[in-house]
């Protein structure tokens, strides 16, 4: 992990009056080095116990909701029965990015564009309505899969 999302890291834990844990830091590293995996916590737990082999499965649900509660890591909900996470941007929660996910094979294709600028500044002037977030997936069919 960059030494600049680390520090950004330990002073959003300092702020809130939370320890610094290796466990922590260790859930953080695993998100930040599998960066647009879209990870369960059954899996980011499974990378954790390489870096950390003490730490338990609810050290880990609780140290995600944690980062979920900073604006550190994103929750994804993919409609495949399973919630995902991804690293944050670390700019106070702006959404920066929206998924294209193929109805056939599967695959999660970030838009790192953010493709709804204008309507959030259409909603700024017309409605005087201030959107901070947006969950938006767009369903279709891959490349891959079109050419089969």
């Amino acid at each position: 992990m960059s030494s600049i999302k680390c520090d950004a890291f330990k002073e959003l834990l300092k702020q809130k009056g939370l320890k610094i844990t290796a466990q922590r830091e260790s859930v953080l590293e695993v998100l930040k080095n599998h960066e647009g995996n879209h990870l369960t916590v059954e899996e980011i737990y499974e990378k954790v116990k390489t870096l950390s082999p003490e730490i338990g499965l609810a050290t880990v649900y609780r140290t995600i909701q944690l980062l979920s509660e900073l604006k550190l890591v994103d929750k994804l909900e993919l409609n495949d029965g399973f919630i995902r996470y991804e690293i944050g941007k670390f700019d106070g929660g702006k959404h920066n990015h929206h998924h294209l996910i193929c109805e056939i094979c599967g695959r999660v294709i970030e838009a790192e564009d953010d493709l709804l600028d204008l309507i959030e500044e259409t909603c700024r002037k017309k409605y005087d309505f201030k959107v901070t977030n947006h969950v938006v997936k767009f369903y279709g069919i891959c490349n891959k899969c079109s050419e089969k």
